[in-house]
């Protein structure tokens, strides 16, 4: 492990070392006016921001992101098209990419983490590359300079956890629940206990995310964890308000994390 953290793990740190609870809103990059939207998720109080890089086929995400991800995908987007836009922004935030393992594939693994680097991304999160298979990626982006945020399942052994929590950089992903991105009702159960087990075995900071859609959930969760990930219930913002509404929401998680 290298000896000084990231952009994105330092953020956090200084949060959580603040008595502070993170918040990492997701935002679907190529979606309306997405540019505007990370900086006024920034500006309301993000500490970082997950940007995704749309895919034809996100097997985590339910469908609001999927509907974000076609709607991008039909406007023209494109990886490089996303990653060229975030280099020439300063949201003042570290900004993460989240995408499929078959963008990168493509790209190139080196390539893929350079670019990264050369854009200013801190991080990237590719939920579908298992641990098991994640070495050559994980090789490039060190050398890169770029932080490989890991998910942790609930279904996954204590063992394999702290292989997770040993490799992961930036953050450790904890997922809520088994099951798709989307807003529900109420928290998952397994969502604190899955913050539970992590917060035992890292000093990582631990971020939950996966079906935490509303201040109320974020705030029950990070009573444990050391932040959430949030993402249909900004994405569901940003495709029916825009910016506005997105910077509005944010807010609002913000003074509940507060």
């Amino acid at each position: 492990m290298s000896a000084e953290p990231g952009a994105l793990e330092a953020a956090l740190r200084a949060r959580r070392s603040q008595g502070g609870k993170a918040l990492v809103p997701y935002l679907t990059g190529g979606l309306g006016d997405w540019q505007a939207g990370l900086a006024a998720a920034a500006d309301a109080g993000a500490d970082a921001i997950e940007v995704g890089i749309p895919f034809s086929d996100p097997v985590i995400d339910g469908p609001v992101i999927q509907e974000a991800n076609d709607r991008a995908l039909a406007d023209g987007i494109t990886p490089l098209a996303v990653l060229d836009a975030l280099g020439r922004l300063d949201v003042g935030v570290p900004l993460a990419v989240m995408t499929y393992y078959n963008i990168a594939f493509r790209f190139g693994l080196e390539r893929f983490a350079s670019v990264l680097a050369e854009r200013g991304v801190a991080a990237a999160i590719l939920p579908d590359l298992p641990l098991e298979e994640a070495g050559p990626w994980t090789e490039a982006a060190d050398a890169a300079g770029v932080e490989t945020v890991l998910l942790a399942a609930p279904t996954a052994s204590d063992e394999r956890l702290g292989r997770i929590c040993a490799r992961t950089r930036g953050f450790v992903y904890g997922v809520g629940l088994l099951g798709v991105t989307g807003v529900r009702d109420e928290l998952a159960s397994s969502a604190a206990v899955m913050a539970g087990r992590l917060k035992e075995m890292t000093d990582m900071p631990v971020l939950v995310g996966v079906g935490v859609g509303t201040p109320e959930q974020a705030e029950e969760v990070c009573r444990v964890a050391d932040g959430a990930v949030v993402g249909s219930a900004v994405v569901r913002r940003m495709l029916d308000g825009g910016p506005a509404a997105v910077g509005d929401l944010i807010g609002r998680f913000r003074r509940a994390l507060d």
